[in-house]
């Protein structure tokens, strides 16, 4: 199928099917295998402003075309303790645009540009958001940006690395936190790609 095809085909995508795009543990890359759920459901544009930097707002999402979202978020059990290079966090979210150029405008306007532009803001509680570095993902369909993030705080530091890419009109999200600084560029390569093949399977209808 061409991309242009694919792209066509997320128009009969609805904001019910973005829960069989998030990766389930058989799913996830073998180092989260032993992991379990911590976080999923519906992110809509009020909770995900919610959880965002102090210029997101509900009406922003909208206006940017966002419609909704369903993220699934895998972390350690209490029995792996806590460590430097430990992965404390594998997550997955699919996000579902009016128009497949909302998505390439918000991977710039909004994921890039808030992240580098917060750099030395405070991002919650007593975390400050350190350093923002753009990586290189690989094997993508389609567009994708890859950020590797650094942040720290009375508890130290934690870097995550976060890969958004675009399957028609809908955004894919993977990212890896880490305790530390560390770089998980392969591992969330590996976790969007999965991603990435999960929403073309729902999209064509193998699900």
């Amino acid at each position: 199928m061409s991309g242009t095809s694919l792209s066509q085909a997320t128009y009969r995508i609805s904001e019910h099917d973005l829960e069989y795009m998030v990766l389930t543990r058989e799913d996830m890359p073998a180092e989260f295998q032993g992991y379990q759920v911590v976080q999923e459901g519906e992110l809509d544009n009020a909770t995900l402003a919610e959880r965002g930097f102090t210029e997101s707002t509900p009406e922003r999402f909208e206006q940017a075309g966002r419609i909704n979202g369903f993220r699934r978020e895998f972390g350690p059990t209490a029995a792996m303790g806590a460590y430097d290079g430990l992965n404390f966090v594998g997550a997955t979210v699919a996000h579902l645009f009016h128009e497949p150029q909302s998505v390439s405008s918000w991977i710039h306007e909004v994921f890039v540009k808030d992240f580098e532009g917060n750099v030395g803001e405070g991002v919650g509680g007593d975390q400050q958001l350190i350093s923002v570095d753009r990586v290189d993902p690989e094997g993508f369909f389609d567009e994708a940006v890859a950020l590797k993030v650094l942040q720290g705080g009375s508890m130290g530091l934690m870097s995550s690395t976060v890969i958004d890419f675009r399957v028609g009109r809908i955004l894919g999200v993977a990212f890896v936190g880490s305790v530390g600084d560390h770089d998980r560029l392969r591992l969330a390569n590996e976790l969007a790609l999965n991603l990435e093949k999960r929403i073309v399977q729902v999209v064509l209808g193998a699900i």
